[in-house]
């Protein structure tokens, strides 16, 4: 059985058992212990194993996606161009995802008493030792973002400071001489790899989680919780169809001056196969033949935008990463502020970067975006059973947005495809 399915076994059998607990026995002194002694902290040394991954992940995999990109003066407008879009993609949906999470509210639908419960249960288990403890965003927020000591940084959780380093080893691997810059983004990429092999093992765990974690949520709290999922579910899948089918449309027309209707006619197949295999690496190929052949972008932008976008932009990720966090911290009571909700912008854009591209991949740096703003970790599991068929839904929208992107880079920094040889024009010789 394929994981995501014993996931999604795992959070049902979870659930029910929860349910029927808590519907027979209530919260008794002896169901109360086993919560507390074993299923609980089952849940919490799994989620303490992701989170143990999150700083060797971001060093490794942000300092690699920016030393990718070569030197940015070689890259010239091409690469700024490139650039500016996926962030100024990324930006635009995490704001709107969040413009739905906060107009919807779909973890509003609990019980107040439920609600006051939760708050009493994990508000205290809330990790703000990553980064922001009051969620403040002000002078001492951007002086912080520069580390005096990087090792200190990482060992305090200062995940801002550290993604600035790992940021600025990047940016410093690209003005190297190849052989001075090798050994260290060999040892980066080691250390991606094992970090991923990492995540990877943990994962196979997840359905065990999954099931405790969840377990002691309906055992404390009933049938009222689950509710609010399928809420949450619509507004994610929702705010989704509505970057794919208007977003992209009004940038196809307004930037890439675009026909959207002909865009999304010749690039169904690639958003077809990115929704079966929930991956953009897998569906790359794809991507790459219908950018050049269909869309008529030439190989020397294609080539450059379609593998990187693979890797840095991740439109429908960071939406999905901004809905996740509010839904959660609307679940248990939480009120985020303004600054915290910029930083829940910033945090989606910078963390999109660093997802590892296996199932779960995203999982460790949602997590640590949740501790940066002072909301409980748990409450990833109340998502994680249904992550799968959202991942296949925001998995389209990355890929068709590395298309995107590929079309505006077109239309500002086309160059003129190579000329047709004399013999291949005049066509077959009789």
């Amino acid at each position: 059985m394929a994981l995501h399915n014993k996931i999604l076994l795992g959070l049902l059998a979870g659930a029910v058992t929860g349910v029927i607990v808590n519907l027979t026995l209530g919260l008794t002194p002896t169901v109360e212990w086993i919560v507390r002694n074993v299923s609980e902290p089952l849940g919490r040394v799994w989620l303490n194993a992701l989170i143990m991954v999150v700083i060797p992940l971001i060093i490794s995999t942000l300092a690699l996606g920016v030393a990718g990109l070569g030197s940015i003066s070689k890259l010239g407008r091409i690469g700024l161009v490139t650039l500016a879009s996926f962030v100024g993609l990324t930006t635009i949906a995490v704001v709107l995802g969040l413009l739905a999470v906060n107009i919807v509210r779909p973890g509003d639908g609990i019980d107040p008493g439920v609600r006051d419960r939760l708050m009493a249960t994990y508000q205290g288990q809330a990790t703000s030792s990553m980064g922001l403890a009051a969620g403040a965003l002000g002078v001492n927020t951007f002086v912080n973002i520069v580390p005096r000591n990087p090792v200190a940084a990482a060992a305090n959780g200062e995940m801002l400071a550290v993604i600035f380093f790992a940021l600025m080893i990047g940016i410093a691997l690209t003005t190297l001489r190849p052989d001075k810059a090798e050994p260290l983004l060999r040892f980066l990429d080691s250390l991606a790899h094992v970090t991923i092999a990492i995540i990877e093992m943990v994962m196979k765990f997840a359905p065990y989680a999954v099931f405790a974690l969840i377990f002691s949520v309906t055992a404390r709290f009933g049938f009222d919780l689950l509710l609010s999922l399928l809420w949450y579910m619509a507004t994610v899948v929702g705010s989704l169809a509505v970057f794919l089918v208007l977003g992209y449309s009004v940038i196809l027309r307004l930037v890439a001056r675009r026909n959207p209707i002909d865009f999304f006619r010749k690039a169904r197949i690639v958003m077809l196969t990115a929704f079966s295999t929930s991956s953009s690496n897998a569906t790359l190929p794809t991507t790459l033949r219908v950018t050049e052949d269909e869309l008529g972008v030439p190989p020397q932008i294609a080539g450059f935008v379609i593998p990187l976008g693979a890797t840095m932009n991740m439109n429908g990720t960071a939406l999905f990463e901004g809905i996740t966090i509010l839904f959660i911290a609307q679940v248990f009571g939480l009120s985020l502020s303004l600054g915290q909700q910029i930083i829940v912008v910033l945090m989606s854009v910078v963390t999109a970067i660093g997802v590892a591209g296996i199932p779960g991949g995203s999982i460790p740096l949602l997590m640590m975006v949740l501790a940066m703003v002072g909301l409980p970790v748990e409450g990833i599991a109340i998502v994680l059973g249904v992550d799968r068929l959202l991942d296949m839904c925001r998995t389209t929208v990355n890929v068709a947005g590395d298309m995107v992107t590929a079309t505006i880079v077109d239309r500002f920094e086309g160059v003129p495809a190579p000329p047709v040889p004399l013999s291949a024009a005049a066509g077959p010789q009789s």
